[in-house]
């Protein structure tokens, strides 16, 4: 290890970053120029990458959790070679630059992991750790390794302080990733003040009490980092680990460094005297020749390991067509085009909740896709996603499919992403839809970042009964709907439920959330099955034609189709029904399409939901009238609130009169 090379390196990275906080005059420097020496060893010595294949199937992954301290990425990535040249460095949080203000997956060649939200990157490297102990057992042959890598993430006080972290961490200890490392960079600061102002727990006992291998170590030390980082990587005993490294925030400008100062970019202003300090000349986002020659160096033994793993590939997939071809698939999201064929059609005379067409159409779904995983908070029995045969993930069994992610929503929601931003497996996990609000950090990230994750959310309304207002999610399906790029599929019937996982599966540039009863609601056996499903997978479409001259029309999603139907039946033959299982959906059809469901000639229209009224005046129109509960719900049994609260055919046939 060339300590006077790294050193140069972590003096010119803390330069760049100094540079290029001052000159937008907004950042954060504290982790950057405190954590410098971790990167050059992270990037110059210890990590397994090749930047001209930043997907390298076998590659190190980094995830840097608290995602303020971009710059820290940043300088590395363009140290190192990677496709961030100095001009976008130069241009950090400028408009249309690659070096936003917090790391975005989907925006910098590079980064693994969309961060800024604390604790949200521990969750997603959990993810990323899963997914690689499940490809490795997936994968792996006697005769050849293709999956063998590590996940380092990068984190400080605030995203350990943050619930998500501690769910992710007890997770991660309980199914064995001793694949993963966490580098806690443990400067005693918090944003406010110094950090034992809001904790005081012992953080080598902390991990050591969750099944965690903890170590403390000068994060200013090379080769305690460099021999932290080996250890961690060569020590297979079941734990994953974690790295607490004791470093001095905003290291470099004496004037802050230490204090809550150095947090963001109150150093800034210092930064001629501390470049002075560093030993940088006066050029600013200055990089020495020496330092661009050890990363080229770097850049070419990678290459050297990435060209022999390569071999090993080739060799393995020539011996293992097979599997080749499962992984290829997997890794490009397909979807078998007849996954609809697949799943069976439910018997007419099938009464049940959506929950429970639920469980036979996952069944269906991931006997056609190998590459399709889920999971549940604790709720299996109850949000009936239980893939049959599937077995259980563990330590003992990486190859299992059901993931028991424990009460534990925040966590199940960041470890899906990292399973999503690694990008071989389909996940997707459940709870009750009231809890949903524990989820939706997660779900936000997902729908920024494009990723394909499936969220089951089951008890959907006030349906749920005797359980109370606590338990009846009134104002949750429309609180998902407002996130943008997340499709929210509420089904009306157990042929909708087959559509909505089918459309789920088929959306690959974004998050799906499907909204599932527990309350049996009746098939609308006067349609096909193929209009059902391909009604859903539009987001809207005609449940019931009117049989003369079109007057009124009635919308609902989900248990309250049913209500428009009966309410139909009764109105005359100028009455239409339309189901909406989906805005998002229905809203990316063409214009011609939609005015063939929705006319805009016809104004008479009622909606109803059995949950806030806001978002469907924009289908009904000011001459509408939207029925819902623009209030909490009651303790009482399901059908009794559902007339209490005026969820019902009579209502309906009222506001239509």
């Amino acid at each position: 290890m060339n300590t006077t090379l790294l050193a140069n390196a972590a003096a010119q990275a803390r330069g760049l970053a100094m540079d290029a906080v001052h000159a937008c005059s907004s950042g954060h420097l504290g982790l950057p120029l405190g954590c410098a020496e971790i990167g050059a060893v992270l990037y110059g010595e210890s990590m397994r990458y090749y930047p001209d294949a930043p997907k390298w199937l076998n590659r190190d992954r980094f995830i840097l959790s608290a995602g303020h301290g971009s710059m820290f990425l940043y300088s590395w990535l363009h140290l190192s070679g990677y496709a961030l040249p100095l001009s976008e460095v130069k241009n950090f949080r400028v408009l249309g630059s690659h070096t936003p203000g917090h790391p975005e997956s989907f925006e910098t060649v590079g980064v693994e992991a969309t961060t800024g939200p604390l604790g949200q990157g521990i969750g997603n490297a959990v993810g990323f750790a899963l997914s690689a102990k499940r490809a490795a057992a997936k994968f792996n042959t006697a005769d050849h390794v293709i999956f063998d890598q590590h996940i380092f993430a990068l984190h400080g006080d605030g995203c350990l302080q943050e619930g998500v972290a501690k769910e992710s961490i007890a997770f991660a200890a309980h199914v064995g990733l001793d694949n993963l490392v966490l580098i806690y960079d443990s400067n005693d600061v918090t944003l406010d003040a110094m950090a034992d102002v809001t904790q005081g727990e012992n953080a080598e006992q902390y991990f050591a009490s969750q099944g965690w291998d903890a170590v403390t170590i000068d994060g200013h030390d090379f080769a305690a980092i460099a021999g932290a980082i080996a250890t961690a990587k060569a020590t297979k005993n079941g734990k994953p680990k974690v790295i607490i490294a004791k470093t001095l925030i905003g290291k470099g400008i004496p004037e802050v460094a230490g204090t809550a100062k150095a947090h963001g970019e109150g150093g800034a202003k210092f930064i001629d005297a501390a470049r002075a300090g560093l030993g940088l000349p006066a050029e600013h986002f200055y990089v020495s020749d020496e330092v661009r020659a050890f990363f080229a160096e770097k850049k070419a033994a990678s290459k050297a390991e990435f060209e022999a793993w390569q071999a090993t590939y080739d060799a393995w997939a020539a011996a293992n067509p097979a599997l080749a071809s499962e992984l290829t698939e997997s890794i490009a999201l397909s979807v078998p085009a007849d996954l609809s064929e697949q799943i069976p059609a439910f018997a007419a005379d099938y009464k049940d909740a959506t929950r429970s067409a639920g469980s036979t159409v996952i069944n269906a779904v991931a006997k056609a896709m190998p590459s399709f995983i889920t999971g549940s908070a604790d709720l299996f029995g109850s949000t009936k996603n239980y893939l049959k045969d599937g077995g259980d993930f563990s330590a003992a069994n990486p190859l299992g499919r059901n993931i028991w992610f424990g009460i534990r929503e925040h966590a199940m929601g960041a470890i899906l992403n990292g399973i999503a931003y690694d990008g071989i497996f389909r996940g997707s996990g459940a709870t009750f839809l009231v809890f949903a609000d524990y989820v939706r950090p997660a779900i936000r990230l997902a729908a920024l970042s494009k990723l394909p994750v499936t969220y089951i959310f089951t008890h959907d309304s006030v349906g749920v009964g005797e359980d109370g207002p606590t338990h009846q999610p009134v104002e949750t399906v429309s609180g998902l709907r407002v996130i943008p790029n997340l499709d929210v599929i509420r089904p009306g019937d157990a042929e909708e439920t087959a559509g909505a996982f089918v459309a789920a599966m088929h959306r690959t540039d974004g998050p799906t959330a499907l909204i599932l009863t527990r309350q049996a609601i009746p098939l609308m056996n006067h349609l096909s099955v193929e209009e059902r499903r391909d009604g859903t997978l539009r987001g809207g479409y005609i449940a019931k034609k009117e049989t003369g001259a079109l007057t009124t029309i009635l919308l609902a999603s989900g248990s309250e189709v049913q209500y428009c139907i009966a309410a139909a039946a009764e109105l005359g033959d100028g009455v239409r029904v339309v189901s909406l299982p989906c805005f998002e959906r229905f809203d990316r059809q063409s214009a011609e399409y939609r005015e063939s469901v929705l006319p805009k000639s016809v104004t008479k229209r009622v909606a109803i939901e059995a949950g806030v009224t806001g978002l469907w005046w924009k289908y009904v129109g000011t001459e509408g009238k939207v029925l819902g509960i623009d209030r909490f719900g009651l303790s009482a049994p399901g059908d009794t609130v559902f007339k209490k609260l005026g969820i019902t055919k009579e209502a309906v046939i009222e506001a239509a009169k």
